[in-house]
């Protein structure tokens, strides 16, 4: 019985995985390949993704850790994946054309002209989910527009994690956490929008039933046990969004915002509650449906240590290391003696740097950097506040950007608020996992499950030096 474990496929962006995980949370098993977009045969400019190479790619990373795996049980498989990407399949799940990436530009059009459907405000009202050009609802206007017989022929709309699924058990579903991706979803209902879905032209068969997190799909099919390598019958169960996976993979109670910290940044919280029609009145805001049924995700992103590379590369090399960086600005005081910036690379005119004078120097652009970042946290957290009506009592941080301590405590200065920091980089494995061992019944709930991994958190606290304390 110690010896089970859930293996986790993880189809990222950059890496496929298969992860094995045992009942405490604990990787016993991992293997990677990269993953890539192809380029479409129709334009150059256009991204698709390969279905058969995803699967192709599960299967070496499978058989990889087959070794280690051989004296283990595998008692349930779930899948996540990256968020809004799907295709059009027959009767037989074979797709009518192929996975539209998110990176596509080819929507970016549609979103453009989607007030000829509905108003963007009423979109976001009812969906939760902002105005992205890689949005679901973008992609089948663009198929209806482009390719209207296909929606004829069609059987179904699976989203990538239910394509990969429906190859593993040949079961026709729909993973919750996917569809409040989508805008097409009435995140209210928990189920699809007629008001959306009636203003689009789309027809609701399209959507196979809805199975929330920690629900069996089916089991291993023989066909797909082949391919793997692993024996057929294992019980197959729905995870999703890896956003969603990551939150509850943190260890994040309810009301405890979460940050993570990269290239971008993205504040989402666990809340019962959600005003949606406030969300439209902030860039960059939306609202995704939570791993556990009755939650909302709603979020906010910006751009973040896309800036701070920006920063390097014009005052530093490209290859400085960051600690110097870091040391340089920790010897300039709190204020960077009135240099200040502003981070709003993307969409702010008056972006850049003010208070500048002749004494100022490089470490006093890039302590202003991380203070100005900061700065646009603290906005952003008060309005999450507002929209899902809590009050934060400390902030939860993960990521590569959580690697910066004196970020780390200039955050928890500004915000007033102890700064809990995960290094564990492997929440989104971590959380369907857990619902992967709720699944099968070993747990009678997904907390419970959570309940048995140990964490370990870096404090920070405000106007303190920094203390690094582990605990629970």
């Amino acid at each position: 019985m110690n010896q089970d474990v859930i293996l986790v496929l993880d189809c990222g962006a950059t890496n496929v995985r298969a992860i094995a995980v045992d009942r405490q949370g604990n990787i016993v098993a991992r293997a990677a390949t990269p993953n890539a977009s192809d380029i479409a045969v129709e334009n150059s400019a256009w991204h698709q993704w390969s279905l058969d190479a995803i699967l192709q790619r599960f299967a070496d990373c499978c058989q990889r850790v087959a070794t280690a795996l051989s004296t283990r049980q595998i008692r349930g498989i779930t899948v996540t994946t990256f968020g809004v990407d799907g295709a059009l399949v027959d009767k037989q799940g074979q797709l009518l054309y192929p996975v539209i990436s998110w990176k596509c530009p080819r929507t970016a059009a549609v979103m453009e002209n989607i007030s000829r459907i509905m108003r963007p405000q009423q979109l976001q009202a009812i969906s939760g989910v902002g105005a992205f050009s890689f949005n679901t609802l973008y992609k089948l206007v663009w198929l209806k527009e482009n390719h209207p017989q296909l929606l004829e022929q069609a059987h179904a709309w699976l989203f990538i994690s239910s394509l990969i699924n429906h190859r593993l058990t040949g079961e026709f579903t729909t993973d919750i956490t996917m569809a409040g991706t989508s805008q097409m979803l009435d995140i209210a209902q928990r189920d699809f929008s007629d008001d959306i879905l009636q203003a689009a032209g789309l027809p609701r068969r399209l959507f196979p039933r809805l199975v929330e997190a920690g629900e069996q799909v089916g089991t291993l099919q023989a066909d797909a046990a082949a391919l793997l390598g692993l024996p057929a019958g294992i019980p197959v169960i729905s995870a999703g969004h890896d956003t969603q996976f990551a939150l509850f993979g943190a260890g994040a109670a309810q009301n405890e915002p979460v940050l993570s910290s990269g290239t971008w940044e993205i504040l989402m919280v666990r809340s019962a509650e959600v005003n949606t029609p406030l969300l439209s009145h902030y860039a960059g805001s939306t609202c995704e449906l939570d791993s556990h049924a009755g939650l909302y995700n709603p979020g906010m992103q910006w751009l973040a240590s896309g800036v701070l590379e920006w920063v390097r590369k014009l005052f530093w090399t490209a290859d400085t290391p960051w600690q110097t960086l870091i040391e340089e600005a920790r010897a300039i005081p709190a204020g960077a003696q009135g240099v200040k910036m502003h981070c709003d690379l993307l969409a702010c005119q008056n972006a850049g740097w003010q208070g500048v004078t002749l004494n100022t120097t490089r470490g006093h652009f890039y302590r202003a950097a991380l203070e100005g970042l900061t700065e646009q946290l603290a906005r952003n957290l008060h309005t999450l506040e507002k929209i899902a009506h809590f009050q934060a009592s400390e902030l939860l941080l993960v990521g590569g950007g959580s690697r910066n301590a004196l970020w780390n405590q200039i955050k928890a200065d500004m915000l007033d608020l102890p700064i809990k920091v995960l290094d564990d980089a492997e929440t989104t494995v971590a959380g369907a996992a857990m619902y992967g061992w709720f699944g099968v019944g070993a747990f009678t709930t997904p907390e419970q499950a959570r309940s048995q991994v140990n964490y370990h958190y870096r404090y920070f606290y405000p106007h303190t030096e920094p203390e690094f304390i582990e605990g629970v």
